[in-house]
């Protein structure tokens, strides 16, 4: 910072990108489901068309199986604004999110599965939520429609455990429709872990961060190829990758029965000396035996957990490869059109806290 003339002047590092307010992204990932994607983007053009904005919308088809990216084609042959990225194999949702941001031009970010249980419609309060200067806007969802109670109960149960031993505060009943200001992508970009959670990455980058009531619809058509094992899963990465509390877990438990083991054969000890009474039998040793075994090979599978995702992380493997893109994603359409969305270098306001100025990390 500089003074000139009695007044403070701010100036951005050498890698300041200013930006204009009117590009909206949508990424949308997209696992066979060749049999909603016509609907669901008849439903979003129509919200994009009310919108006084430019759009592009960013298909990431994630090794789908079925006719997904025949059907993306066809789609993008008739809208303009559609791209596909074509991943080279099945990366999971998550990283097939990551890789629709990566590419994303936008100054906000929205991103939605294509099932339609999350309403496209929803989209323009977002947008207003962001234009109030919330760099964070992300859906929450006050009735789960078509699903069923034991989902419902373990959702809930999820997002209890995680609130309790997490150090991050992931909002409930939160998915990952969502917008981001591109303040907010940008950082977000710069987390490049191998394990992705991105409910939990999204909470992490902080900044203000607004909730959107909703209520989720049933799935539009197909099937969801979430079943019980996966979300188990799931759950285990959102645990592991934002709280060591497991492994304190873990500890404590050694603790405590190493002190109960304790106290239990001081008391053996005592008995036979006083009393001479003889030691409990077999059957008793063996309930000992198993539950001490039990105990110390499921804090062995905690800390395995632990480990193998600190193994994954030093491998320093890209997250995703691309197959092909179709036509340009990633890349402005019509440039000559959209030479306010070209990159310059200028100073930033005074005081350098305006939202139109801020340094872009490469990607």
């Amino acid at each position: 910072m500089s003074i000139a003339n009695g007044e403070p002047q701010s100036f951005c590092p050498d890698r300041t990108v200013a930006y204009t307010s009117g590009l909206l992204s949508i990424v949308v990932p997209a696992f066979n489901e060749q049999e909603v994607l016509p609907a669901f983007h008849e439903r979003l053009s129509k919200v994009l068309d009310s919108l006084p904005l430019e759009s592009e919308i960013l298909y990431v088809n994630d090794g789908s199986r079925d006719g997904t990216l025949e059907v993306m084609k066809i789609l993008c042959a008739h809208d303009e604004r559609a791209s596909i990225l074509d991943l080279s194999r099945n990366f999971g949702k998550e990283i097939a999110m990551t890789a629709g941001l990566d590419h994303a031009l936008g100054d906000a970010v929205i991103v939605i599965d294509a099932d339609l249980q999350d309403p496209p419609e929803l989209i323009p309060e977002m947008v207003k939520r962001w234009r109030e200067g919330w760099d964070v806007v992300y859906a929450q969802r006050i009735e789960r429609r078509g699903e069923s109670l034991l989902k419902k109960l373990t959702a809930h149960w999820f997002y209890r455990l995680i609130q309790r031993v997490g150090r991050v505060r992931i909002p409930e009943n939160v998915g990952d429709f969502r917008l981001l200001s591109r303040k907010a992508l940008d950082s977000l970009l710069q987390l490049r872990e191998q394990n992705r959670f991105m409910k939990g990455l999204f909470a992490w980058i902080g900044f203000p961060q607004i909730g959107v009531p909703y209520k989720r619809d049933p799935r539009f058509a197909g099937r969801s190829t979430w079943d019980y094992w996966r979300l188990w899963n799931f759950a285990l990465d959102g645990i592991t990758s934002f709280t060591t509390t497991p492994l304190k877990w873990a500890t404590y438990m050694g603790l405590i029965v190493a002190f109960v083991s304790f106290i239990y054969g001081a008391l053996i000890i005592l008995q036979k000396l006083l009393y001479g009474n003889p030691v409990k039998g077999y059957p008793s040793l063996m309930v000992v035996v198993l539950f001490l075994g039990a105990i110390q090979l499921i804090f062995l599978g905690i800390i395995g957990e632990y480990l193998g995702r600190m193994f994954d992380e030093t491998k320093g493997r890209p997250l995703y490869f691309l197959n092909s893109r179709h036509p340009d994603a990633g890349q402005p359409k019509h440039s000559d059109d959209r030479k306010s969305y070209k990159h310059e270098e200028k100073p930033c306001k005074t005081g350098g806290s305006s939202p139109d100025c801020y340094s872009r990390p490469d990607h």
